[in-house]
């Protein structure tokens, strides 16, 4: 049956994004463990919270909908989550491995970042202002984690290239990230 509704695009679209939310919630703890920064491992502890409650905010928005939200696989988030675990394979010292980490999550985090904002601008067309509210609340989680990363990179990947040129470890007094 073909799907010709922006409407059926929508929920195609959240159960997607259910699908990628779920499979974070598995990787995260992950990479919490493989991560040697204590700043970036508190982040991912953190982040894995927050993703649990962007599951939740997809549940009430599929009960609104009176759809359940399994049935799809993100493909698009299992690559991302293979890639990253791919990293973590590696022998990278522990400030690489961080600065590895930090790259696999962004790429995480620009891809949610990406997939929000369609879905917040589907809800909007379809008057399911609701909806939007919950997506926009979520989308603006994602672009904050995001920025967290990039922070946490500043020093961690200072720290990264010393490891590799064999300079003396430069790494800053770490910044609280919230």
């Amino acid at each position: 049956m073909t799907k010709d509704s922006l409407r059926e695009l929508y929920v195609d679209e959240l159960k997607d994004l259910y699908s990628a939310e779920k499979q974070l919630t598995k990787a995260l703890p992950k990479m919490a463990k493989a991560a040697t920064s204590p700043d970036l491992k508190s982040g991912f502890e953190n982040h894995l919270e927050q993703t649990e409650g962007h599951v939740e905010r997809l549940e009430e928005i599929f009960g609104m909908l009176e759809e359940r939200p399994g049935g799809k696989k993100c493909v698009g988030m299992e690559g991302l989550i293979k890639e990253g675990s791919e990293m973590m394979d590696e022998d990278f010292s522990q400030d690489v491995l961080d600065a590895a980490l930090i790259a696999a999550a962004q790429r995480v985090e620009h891809y949610e970042i990406a997939a929000y904002g369609t879905v917040a601008a589907y809800a909007d067309l379809l008057g399911e202002s609701e909806h939007a509210s919950l997506l926009r609340q979520t989308l603006e989680e994602e672009k904050d984690t995001d920025r967290k990363l990039t922070e946490l990179s500043e020093d961690i990947n200072v720290s990264a290239e010393a490891d590799s040129s064999g300079k003396q470890n430069v790494r800053r007094k770490p910044r609280k990230v919230a």
